[in-house]
């Protein structure tokens, strides 16, 4: 469905988007997403989707949980977009009318591409399958990230997104060559026969191990994050909503259904690899995090942190350990979506002269005195972030929970207490943004002409049209928000259904 959707756009793009209005674009690209998730939905009442069903001569795979996934990847995809839909426009007013309407068309169409990548790369089970998929779905997000080709910082950053990201795609072809010439297999099946039959090779598990640091590379796993502040803060925020929430679904569960090798033999070095970026991932983002001064830097920061925690889980591997990691990466993308969401949103009602086009909020002292423009805003980030911190009785806490006793149940307890420790030290971070929220006074004028004079990307003859939030964001963020606080109440749902994904991924 996704694959006729973007055979659909390109045609009504080139023969239509001079004539039609840009925002029907996103809607109908809205849709489209939301139908296919439907459709995802109903295939899990197929009985031989349980064990899984070959398609196109076995290069993928269609089990319970690549459509599970895909369900999820559908509906945070008509997420985003329906914040980028607005935002878009009115940068766009702001901008070039002209230029702005072809942006505006394009930019679905290539989230569409990023998104038939992510759902081929989750249903992979060869080689070849794989790189296409991962290839398909990085150059779709690279050119999301220099789509605004007026703005210096996020052509700077598409550029650097593209070189680094090149790099952790030759790797990952390395490895898969390498692990070819060796078996003559590219089918994983294959290769976990051969691998369930023979002795531990080093030469298989060196060429695993580098398509796993390919991989790591794409998540922004320490200590192959570099790249991930500069990225995310150059491009605008409605492109670091995606960039930041979407291709680390894919990737993460990819690696959740490529562990198939630690099962079959002792692959320590899989295993000590996970466990290593964990570390290196927990430390790192929590202490970058608390010198930063600019917004989505400190958000970038913190989902290196969070992607600790995951891969924490996905070195256990067991039902409980996999358990925790749907779950967590569950509330992690649902509570990243809405403070992108509350953000955006303050960026509408800002009256200040200077500020960005692309990105009205960079820095955490513009959040001064926001309370007072919208309590309600202020409110629903300051849970938000309580819940990235893991404060009780929020959702987010009961994801670190269940990691954290995946983790001790399993033995790595010298691990379990280092995520226990920077998640105290990480919460100084959320709290100083909280606290500059509701507590800090307005910032002066001569704060906003600092701001103006670092600024590139400014607009030097208007200010920023103070708006209003549409109905739609504010049932987005207002939902999300109560999720997370009344999660406890009815835990029930979700749990059961990451449970039963659980199962079948290890009982099918």
């Amino acid at each position: 469905m996704v694959l006729f959707g973007v055979l659909t756009m390109i045609l009504a793009i080139a023969l239509f988007s001079l004539r039609i209005p840009a925002i029907y674009f996103y809607r109908i690209t809205i849709i489209l997403l939301l139908y296919s998730a439907l459709l995802s939905y109903n295939s899990l009442y197929v009985d031989l989707i349980g064990s899984g069903v070959g398609v196109f001569g076995g290069l993928f795979q269609v089990t319970t949980i690549t459509q599970s996934i895909d369900l999820f990847i559908y509906l945070v995809g008509a997420l985003v977009l329906l914040l980028s839909s607005r935002a878009n426009g009115l940068n766009s007013t702001l901008v070039n009318k002209s230029k702005g309407l072809s942006v505006l068309a394009e930019y679905p169409l290539i989230a569409l591409f990023s998104v038939l990548g992510m759902s081929s790369l989750i249903s992979s089970s060869d080689l070849v399958s794989m790189f296409l998929s991962i290839e398909l779905q990085s150059f779709a997000v690279y050119i999301l990230a220099t789509i605004y080709r007026e703005s210096e910082s996020a052509t700077s950053a598409g550029l650097k997104y593209f070189l680094l990201g090149s790099l952790s795609s030759a790797l990952i072809l390395l490895g898969s060559s390498l692990l070819y010439s060796f078996t003559g297999l590219t089918n994983f099946e294959g290769l976990y026969m051969l691998c369930s039959t023979t002795t531990a090779n080093t030469a298989i598990e060196i060429s695993v191990l580098l398509i796993m640091v390919g991989l790591l590379f794409k998540v922004s796993a320490a200590p192959f994050h570099n790249w991930a502040p500069d990225v995310y803060d150059g491009v605008p925020t409605v492109v670091t909503t995606w960039l930041t929430t979407m291709p680390k679904i894919s990737f993460l569960v990819f690696v959740l259904e490529f562990q198939g090798f630690t099962q079959l033999a002792n692959w320590s070095s899989w295993t000590y690899l996970l466990l290593i970026s964990s570390l290196l991932s927990l430390l790192v983002g929590t202490i970058g995090g608390l010198a930063q001064y600019r917004i989505k830097r400190l958000l970038t920061y913190s989902t290196i942190s969070h992607v600790g925690f995951l891969l924490l889980a996905l070195a256990i591997n067991n039902e409980e350990s996999v358990e925790s990691f749907l779950f967590y990466l569950i509330q992690y993308t649902l509570t990243n979506v809405n403070v992108f969401f509350i953000l955006v949103s303050f960026g509408y009602l800002l009256q200040t002269k200077g500020l960005s086009i692309y990105s009205p909020i960079q820095y955490i002292n513009q959040l001064k005195g926001q309370l007072k423009v919208n309590p309600l805003l202020g409110l629903s980030l300051a849970i938000c972030l309580f819940s990235m911190a893991g404060i009780p009785p929020l959702m987010g806490f009961f994801g670190k929970q269940m990691v954290l006793y995946a983790a001790t149940h399993n033995g790595n307890f010298f691990l379990a207490f280092v995520a226990i420790l920077v998640s105290v030290i990480s919460a100084a971070y959320y709290l100083r943004v909280i606290k500059v929220i509701h507590f800090d006074p307005t910032p002066t004028s001569e704060l906003s002409s600092s701001l103006n004079n670092s600024n590139k990307d400014v607009t030097n003859d208007q200010s920023v049209v103070a708006g209003e939030l549409t109905t739609s964001s504010s049932l987005v963020i207002a939902t999300i928000t109560l999720l997370l606080i009344f999660f406890i109440i009815n835990p029930t749902p979700l749990l059961n259904s990451v449970h039963l994904i659980t199962l079948n991924l290890f009982y099918w």
